[in-house]
């Protein structure tokens, strides 16, 4: 069993950055392929970014590649995602989840394990 928590939504300004953070506890953090997923009202969640085990593969959707960065610290237990440059259209409810996978797990079916979520609004 694994346990998320994520942290860092708020509310921000058209052109403006943030930070959000997945703090795992739990089984073994670093076996897992861990995902960033977002879900705006009425549309479905859709995958944002991801990345494997060691941090060495990473996969970002086209909506958010060149703005978003995904990053891990296995000693900390923690899976990142840096926003910059955000757009009204990145408003959502932000996941982290994680895949009983070493690499990169593509469908949402795939991910095991799933945080409650933090809302992420950016103003125009």
């Amino acid at each position: 069993q694994v346990q998320l928590v994520e942290s860092g939504g708020g509310l921000v300004q058209a052109g403006g950055s943030l930070r959000l953070s997945c703090a795992a506890s739990g089984r073994a953090f670093s076996g897992y392929g861990m995902g960033w997923f977002r879900q705006a009202p009425g549309k479905e969640r859709e995958r944002v970014a991801a990345i494997n085990w060691t941090g060495s593969s990473t996969y970002y959707a086209d909506s958010v590649k060149g703005r978003f960065t995904i990053s891990r610290d296995n000693a900390k237990n923690t899976v990142y995602l840096q926003m910059n440059s955000l757009k009204p259209e990145d408003t959502a409810v932000y996941f982290c989840a994680a895949a009983q996978i070493a690499g990169i797990a593509s469908a949402l079916g795939r991910y095991d394990y799933w945080g409650q979520g933090t809302q992420v609004t950016v103003s125009s």
